[in-house]
């Protein structure tokens, strides 16, 4: 079959938002409030930060505003990977702060058990399942490079079970696959955005005061306070709080440290019981194979296939626009690779297909900081692998309008911001290169040229 008739019928839309189940959104703030702590963003790292902050302070008076609707940006769209790594996986923990890898490690572990525990303490209805998470060689140097994964990690603690051609073949079957590593308990799956929206009853629930359609539009002092502007109000706050991801930050100055990136996924229709028993899959762990170009895929609670990834797109000049949000080109090539990996679906349909934009950093996991005296925190940067880390992201927030020091501020990791990004059109040019790069590694057996040599010297990159 033709790949472009799978696409025939898709709705140009998330999949997850596609639900008649979304709440109702909360009306705009349209007069002036006055709070202890004001959180800016509806997305997992506002939710977090005001859930979290209700929890360790019954009595703190906590108000959340949100640009659009709870959810309706990275934290509804992604593809519901929610793994315990807070540092985008341990090699990256492993190059970048090698001291510190056990303890980042078991913050990890420890962030990943408490979401578990938070899924079922306040009754998050998200389709939670801690599958765990296969990493796919599909060429050579592939399975090379991941035999040195396993060889380097696992002594320090990282638990991986290596799998040969059949052993991976006999959890998932494709033709494609050379191999993998299992990581069984460090990563979950959920329904992304109804990990959002259960987070938004459950915040609202311990007395958060949330409005929808309620951008910040500037960030000022206000004596001992700080006043954000909304367009029909503002709010005076002791203390800010700002989880806006890849939207330009309220603190001017944090801006060049991150970069927008354009990613994209499909989601087929519901498979039938053939079309399962012919791939296998009975343990539904999630999978991303480990080219730089990547595809990442996973089974719904319906048994549905989300297929992402591969094409990640920065825009011209770094501008954020909704005319990126959709790009057929991808789509058709996404369909393509979908079934060269399963041609056992042929004839399967797509019924969503869409993109959108996320966050990336040069160290490609989150940083964090304070401003205005330490009276307004922020945490950005996740590159993707947001829908855990967030959580941890908002305990550091916290402590660090706190003033507290504890196990989550003492990392250099926490304390120290990578690299920025040179301005436009420098950053335009640098990323392009990077990304030419990239696509040239995957092709010729893994070796990274010299551009590529001297960002990794540098500790600057790009990844998806």
């Amino acid at each position: 079959m033709d790949p472009a008739r799978s696409l025939a019928d898709t709705e140009p839309a998330p999949y997850w938002l596609d639900d008649p189940g979304r709440p109702a959104a909360e009306p705009a703030l349209t007069a002036e409030e006055h709070c202890d702590l004001l959180v800016v963003g509806g997305g997992y790292s506002g939710l977090w930060t005001a859930l979290l902050a209700k929890e360790r302070d019954p009595g703190r008076d906590v108000v959340l505003i949100e640009a659009g609707r709870i959810g309706w940006a990275a934290s509804g769209r992604n593809g519901g990977f929610c793994a315990a790594s807070i540092t985008h996986g341990p090699l990256n923990a492993l190059a970048r702060w090698p001291a510190e890898f056990a303890q980042l490690q078991e913050l990890g572990d420890r962030n990943l058990d408490a979401i578990e525990e938070a899924v079922g303490r306040h009754g998050l209805d998200c389709d939670f399942e801690r599958t765990g998470e296969i990493d796919l060689a599909t060429a050579p140097h592939q399975w090379d490079e991941l035999r040195d994964l396993h060889r380097t990690v696992t002594p320090l603690g990282v638990d991986l079970k290596l799998l040969d051609r059949d052993e991976v073949r006999a959890e998932v079957d494709s033709p494609t696959f050379l191999g993998g590593v299992y990581d069984e308990r460090g990563v979950a799956l959920v329904h992304p955005a109804k990990l959002a929206w259960g987070l938004k009853r459950a915040a609202a629930g311990l007395g958060v005061r949330i409005y929808e359609r309620t951008p910040a539009t500037a960030l000022d002092r206000h004596g001992a306070a700080s006043a954000v502007r909304t367009p029909y109000g503002r709010v005076l706050a002791r203390q800010v709080a700002l989880g806006t991801g890849v939207f330009p930050s309220l603190i001017r100055r944090i801006r060049p440290y991150t970069v927008p990136v354009y990613d994209y996924a499909l989601m087929t229709e519901p498979l039938t019981g053939e079309q399962r028993a012919a791939i296998g899959w009975q343990r539904r762990q999630g999978l991303a194979d480990t080219a730089n170009r990547f595809h990442y895929f996973r089974l719904t609670a319906d048994n549905r296939i989300l297929w992402g990834g591969y094409d990640a797109v920065y825009p011209r000049g770094g501008r954020i626009s909704s005319a990126y949000d959709h790009r057929p080109a991808t789509y058709l090539r996404l369909a393509r690779h979908f079934f060269a990996c399963f041609p056992q679906l042929e004839g399967v349909r797509f019924s969503h297909s869409w993109g959108g934009v996320i966050d990336t950093c040069s160290r490609f996991s989150p940083f964090f900081g304070t401003a205005h005296g330490g009276r307004v925190a922020y945490a950005a940067g996740y590159t993707g692998l947001g829908v855990g880390a967030t959580r941890f992201g908002a305990e550091v927030m916290l402590d660090l309008l706190a003033g507290a020091a504890t196990e989550r501020t003492a990392p250099e990791m926490v304390r120290r911001r990578p690299l920025p990004f040179p301005p436009e059109p420098l950053a335009s040019v640098g990323i392009g290169i990077t990304q030419w790069s990239m696509a040239r590694a995957d092709e010729s057996g893994g070796r990274r040229n010299l551009w590529l040599r001297a960002l990794d010297r540098a500790g600057l990159g790009f990844d998806s």
